[in-house]
């Protein structure tokens, strides 16, 4: 199955950060098929903390949905994220964007993620690598969304992956 996921960090080496993440994908057996850039972006909804790393990557796995959910769960604890409050700086955060053309809306899972349409932090590395790819519920293309955000967080380019 194929997902696309994204990366982001605000806490210590943002970059070596997801280059552990990106190895933890590979050690647990996926297959990296492409990585954005990565982007240095504005905390969303929380201020005053220090600009993510965020990097989007489509990756293939034997994963069913809600294995890969626990698996992004473990990990991100496993390398130091507090799981006990949502705004608060992150050494990892993974979120499940996408999972082939599949909708999942379960109480522990929802893809495509909800928040996807309205993040430049998830749209530009997502439209980079995945223009084309349809959102399946919105039925338009990632590259449309992007054009279409009103979100006004500033996203910077940080290196070409």
């Amino acid at each position: 199955m194929k997902y696309y996921l994204c990366l982001g960090s605000n806490s210590g080496n943002r970059g070596k950060n997801l280059d552990t993440a990106l190895n933890r994908m590979v050690q647990q057996g996926m297959k990296i098929l492409s990585c954005s850039s990565r982007y240095e972006t504005e905390p969303l909804g929380m201020p005053g903390q220090t600009w993510f790393f965020n990097q989007v990557v489509e990756v293939e796995t034997t994963l069913m949905p809600s294995d890969l959910l626990a698996w992004v769960k473990a990990t991100e604890k496993k390398m130091g994220r507090d799981l006990t409050e949502e705004l608060k700086s992150r050494v990892i955060d993974i979120d499940i964007l996408l999972a082939d053309e599949r909708i999942i809306c379960t109480e522990e899972l929802q893809i495509p993620h909800p928040g996807l349409r309205e993040r430049n932090f998830v749209l530009v590395p997502l439209s980079e690598i995945a223009p084309e790819v349809i959102h399946p519920l919105l039925k338009k293309k990632i590259k449309d969304l992007l054009l279409e955000s009103s979100d006004s967080h500033q996203v910077r380019l940080v290196d070409e992956f």
